[in-house]
């Protein structure tokens, strides 16, 4: 499908790091940006810019901080790269440190937020923007959040803010298509200044066919990884995106090149992609933090009692 408004933006570094704590190396992150950016990715979303008050250093690696020196370590000398993003978590960030835009290797901040904060978020992004930088606020855990409320923060988004995109979240993995239809078509119907993105988690196959959904009612931003990685069941899969996209300027090969050198050695040290458990926490609609858990136990193949787990909260 070609349309030239649509936008990729990959966050391998970012989604990945939350399953080795934001511990990529240098080379590692050079690699990806190179790869995304000769196969003509519009973004890399590179972190978190989190505050080292909040975190320790000593237990997250650079991208959960994202300093600017590091950060352009990550992308010198890399002609004609992929725009680098950022995200913020709101009330984890020192907003005293974020350097102007024209004073930092990063082009874009998305906030993170749940509907009932969006309030925070506008501000956050607000500043941001006045910062120079472009701007789109994630929301997050959607699947959860569909009543009163997120109507509330559509509004509050398109009245008050300076965003350039609102992002929808699925979370848990746990939307299908009908849902996704449904989702975009409310968020177009209120935010009609800004454009509208789309992230996926691959809990029950499904982020590469709910991203599909996203851009067939016209959802413009997309978001997806390099062998599909990230939390627990990761993402849509950036090489399925890119082959799915007919605009020319995509060119898989590097990404190809990518995964065999780098991710498929990487797939034997840590685990990501569809496994039952986190099929499981997508078909529940529940954050897959008990099934990342039950992975790192010693009842890690044990499915069918993490599903009685699971079907029987709160009936006790």
């Amino acid at each position: 499908m070609y349309r030239e408004q649509i936008k990729v933006l990959d966050c391998t570094i970012r989604d990945g790091g939350l399953i080795n704590n934001h511990d990529f190396s240098v080379d590692f992150a050079r690699a990806v940006y190179k790869a995304v950016s000769d196969a003509g990715v519009d973004y890399m979303e590179i972190g978190y810019k989190n505050s080292k008050k909040f975190f320790s250093e000593k237990e997250y690696g650079p991208w959960k901080f994202c300093d600017d020196d590091i950060v352009r370590q990550v992308v010198d000398g890399i002609e004609a790269g992929a725009k680098i993003s950022v995200m913020a978590d709101v009330g984890r960030v020192d907003m005293d440190n974020v350097k102007p835009a024209a004073e930092s290797p990063v082009d874009m901040i998305r906030v993170a937020s749940y509907a009932k904060d969006v309030d925070k978020a506008i501000l956050m992004a607000n500043q941001f923007s006045e910062q120079g930088y472009e701007t789109a606020i994630n929301i997050m855990a959607i699947s959860r959040d569909q009543g009163i409320e997120l109507d509330e923060a559509l509004h509050q988004i398109e009245e008050e803010s300076k965003v350039q995109i609102v992002y929808i979240v699925d979370s848990f993995g746990s939307l299908y298509q009908e849902s996704v239809e449904t989702l975009v078509k409310r968020v177009k119907k209120v935010v009609k200044s800004k454009e509208v993105g789309f992230h996926g988690h691959n809990n029950q196959q499904l982020a590469f066919s709910n991203t599909i959904e996203a851009i067939i009612h016209d959802a413009n931003y997309l978001d997806a990884t390099v062998y599909g990685i990230g939390r627990a069941a990761g993402n849509c899969p950036l090489e399925l995106l890119i082959g799915f996209l007919k605009n020319p300027k995509f060119d898989l090969r590097s990404i190809l090149d990518l995964i065999s050198q780098k991710f498929i050695p990487l797939r034997d040290k840590i685990e990501w992609g569809y496994i039952i458990p986190y099929a499981i926490a997508g078909m529940m609609n529940e954050h897959p933090r008990a099934a990342m858990a039950l992975r790192g136990s010693d009842k890690k193949e044990d499915y069918r009692e993490f599903y009685e787990s699971l079907i029987n909260v709160g009936l006790e």
